[in-house]
């Protein structure tokens, strides 16, 4: 008889949970009642242009909402609508050696993000991001490490802006 009382409680729960007008997904996502969301494609304006990144940062951004949201991607009239551009991509020392060369280099990558949402305007933000990848100032960014160094940011910004447009931080 417990546990019979336990199993009509648990269903009484997903009743009242499934009433609910929000939305929420097991990653903390609060999508309320989006269906959909479109990745206008990132235009490259930083000074130094890598040909690569603002492309691949639009679909890394689309594959992020994809995998932790059960939101459809549409190429226009999206509820939710991401944009923006790069605005910086470029190489710093950030420690010397006691020859004055780079003992550490640092690459960052800022893009200047605006979100819109069509059901919930007040919502809506314009925010730059940015991040950055460390590496040995005896290597150069080439090749597969070029690719790395820009995978690791890649996964700090569209984490970032996931968070700031769809987890409330």
């Amino acid at each position: 008889m417990n546990q019979l009382k336990h199993v009509i409680s648990l269903v009484l729960l997903v009743i009242l949970l499934q009433g609910c007008k929000v939305s929420y997904s097991f990653t903390g996502a609060d999508i309320g009642n989006a269906q959909s969301f479109q990745v206008n494609n990132f235009i490259n304006n930083a000074p130094i242009v890598e040909p690569s990144v603002a492309r691949n940062l639009t679909l890394e951004l689309q594959d992020l909402i994809l995998n932790q949201t059960s939101l459809g991607l549409v190429t226009n009239g999206g509820d939710l609508v991401y944009e923006g551009e790069i605005v910086q991509y470029y190489v710093s020392p950030i420690t010397a050696t006691s020859q004055s060369t780079a003992a550490q280099n640092r690459l960052t990558v800022a893009v200047n993000v605006r979100f819109f949402n069509t059901l919930e305007p007040e919502k809506d933000f314009e925010e730059r991001f940015s991040f950055y990848f460390d590496y040995p100032g005896s290597s150069q960014l080439i090749g597969s490490q070029l690719t790395d160094a820009l995978d690791v940011i890649y996964e700090r910004l569209t984490q970032d802006i996931f968070n700031k447009s769809l987890a409330n931080w």
